[in-house]
């Protein structure tokens, strides 16, 4: 098992990295959020897990150990493989999808893309008592987002990415520029995307 990996962003793509790790290429599948704040030619630490099949042997990363754990637990749920749970970290934070578990939250689980009502049942029964905890606190301030329109692209190309129909994903992304005042990144913007989505 690969726990972690550390090295240079060689290619960096709309959700996965190749990481050169002394030499070695990596092919990292990523949540958008995680490839947009990747620069090529950057040091990248991800925590990783491998999903090991008869033909293939896949390899997904993530900028804390949290997200891996939550990405690690989801698919214990019956119907949830890799996709969906990459979806679920790339929508929810662990604290976030905790909270709705905990409160049998249907509406806040099928904001995420390939959840329907009966997948989200399952998830709220089946992940109880099962989550990880976190040391982060929930509420804590998110970062200041970009006023600038460079980053508009990304953020669009990263929602339709996840599911969201391209009319949905302008939308969203137009929300977070008209709220938007302060300098920031394509990773954080993102984030503030997925919230108004999640609306």
């Amino acid at each position: 098992m690969i726990a972690s990996v550390r090295g240079t962003a060689r290619h960096v793509g709309l959700d996965k990295l190749v990481v050169d790790v002394h030499g070695v290429g990596l092919l990292v599948h990523t949540p958008p959020r995680v490839a947009a704040a990747a620069r090529t030619g950057s040091e990248v630490d991800l925590a990783t897990t491998m999903i090991v099949r008869e033909d293939s042997m896949t390899l997904y990363g993530f900028d804390a150990a949290a997200d891996r754990d939550t990405f690690e637990v989801a698919q214990t749920v019956s119907g949830v493989g890799p996709r969906v749970a990459l979806a679920i970290v790339s929508v929810l934070t662990p604290e976030e999808l905790a909270a709705a578990v905990a409160h049998d939250d249907l509406a806040t689980l099928t904001k995420v893309p390939g959840i329907g009502k009966k997948s989200a049942e399952r998830i709220a029964l089946e992940l109880r008592d099962k989550l990880p905890g976190t040391t982060e606190p929930a509420g804590a301030p998110s970062p200041a987002m970009p006023s600038v329109p460079a980053w508009r692209d990304q953020v669009t190309e990263a929602l339709v990415g996840l599911g969201y129909t391209a009319k949905q994903s302008e939308a969203a992304v137009e929300a977070v520029a008209v709220e938007t005042t302060g300098e920031g990144d394509t990773s954080a913007a993102l984030r503030s995307a997925l919230q108004v989505l999640a609306r």
